[in-house]
């Protein structure tokens, strides 16, 4: 438990509740924050922060040791808070489902050091956490063929551990994996990557990708066009069990 909000909230009469009144979450969201780990996004950290009269790093000190880059942490935060996950990809493993040795193999020729490198991983695996909770967001995650058969610098068992990983993760009732078979051809998705991430409340928050950094959506009048995309893209991958079977396929295909 966060002991130091605990006592925050107690010395300033506050309750989940209230908290959430004044902030403008759902109260359980509130209730959560209380939970080891769950760090609320950073708009809503400075408001607690500003109405129990303390600082940030006293209520949240984890916020002071994260590894994740700086401009990435807005969206970890969106993930811990979202009941949803919509993820499309096309050219990558999504990063809740990547394997430690996969990860690596992403960052590979980047302007990294090793410890750099170490950390990021690291940061990348730590957000999986989410998936294995008691209540775990949903996530489904419809992925482009070529992400399996594309080869991870020549390693064949890095790609067999991943191929299997994803059928592992796959299997779990919150995740819901889907493949956009090889023989679609062009489609919607291959406009690019992107997350939807559904909130407690109604509340919705997209992550774009790019080469360069990713930018978080949270107007109403830009998810009509991710909507349409999404739907597209969603109804041209094969059900679930016919893209487990693929999985697996493609697990056994790299060894």
């Amino acid at each position: 438990m966060n002991h130091g909000l605990i006592a925050a909230m107690a010395e300033a009469g506050e309750t989940a509740e209230s908290l959430a009144g004044q902030v403008g979450v759902d109260p359980k969201t509130a209730q959560r924050w209380v939970n080891p780990g769950r760090v609320p996004q950073p708009r809503h950290r400075s408001q607690v922060a500003a109405i129990l009269h303390r600082d940030v790093k006293d209520l949240w000190p984890d916020v002071l040791k994260r590894r994740e880059p700086a401009w990435f942490r807005p969206w970890a935060d969106i993930e811990r808070e979202a009941v949803a996950l919509r993820a499309y990809q096309l050219a990558w493993v999504p990063g809740l489902l990547q394997t430690e040795a996969y990860a690596r193999a992403t960052l590979t020729g980047e302007a990294l050091t090793a410890q750099e490198v170490d950390e990021l991983v690291a940061a990348r695996l730590d957000r999986q956490s989410i998936l294995r909770r008691d209540r775990p967001p949903l996530l489904i995650a419809v992925i482009d063929e070529s992400v399996l058969r594309r080869s991870a610098y020549g390693d064949r068992g890095l790609m067999s551990e991943q191929c299997t990983f994803l059928a592992e993760c796959a299997e779990l009732p919150s995740v819901q994996v889907h493949i956009v078979p090889v023989d679609v051809g062009m489609y919607s998705g291959l406009g690019g990557p992107f997350t939807i991430a559904e909130l407690e409340g109604g509340g919705r928050v997209a992550h774009v990708d790019s080469q360069a950094q990713a930018q978080i959506l949270e107007q109403s009048a830009e998810f009509a066009n991710l909507d349409r995309r999404w739907e597209r893209i969603r109804g041209e991958a094969l059900p679930r069990g016919r893209s487990l079977d693929l999985l697996r396929e493609a697990a056994r295909s790299w060894t």
